[in-house]
C-alpha cells in the first residue's frame, strides 16, 4: 500500500479526520447529518480543496482542513 498520493495512507488518514470534524460540526449546530456517502464526498472535496491551496502557498493541510471546517460551522448556523 502506498504512504502517499490520491489513494494513500496519509490521504485517506486526512479524510477520515474531515469527516470526524464534519460529522462533529453537524452535531454541534443542530443541522440534520447527511449520509454517510454524502459526508464521504464532501470530506473527500475539502481534503483535495486542502491540498490544491496546500500547494499553491505553503500552508499545512491539516491547518486548512480545520479552516475549512470552521468555515462550514458558521455556514450551518445561518
Amino acid at each position: 500500500m502506498a504512504i502517499f498520493g490520491k489513494n494513500g495512507f496519509i490521504r485517506k488518514q486526512e479524510i477520515a479526520f474531515a469527516k470526524k470534524l464534519l460529522v462533529s460540526q453537524y452535531k454541534t449546530s443542530g443541522a440534520a447529518l447527511p449520509d454517510e456517502t454524502a459526508i464521504s464526498a464532501y470530506a473527500e472535496k475539502i481534503v483535495g480543496e486542502a491540498h490544491r491551496i496546500a500547494q499553491k502557498s505553503g500552508s499545512s493541510v491539516w491547518e486548512i482542513l480545520k479552516t475549512r471546517i470552521r468555515e462550514i460551522k458558521h455556514s450551518l448556523n445561518k
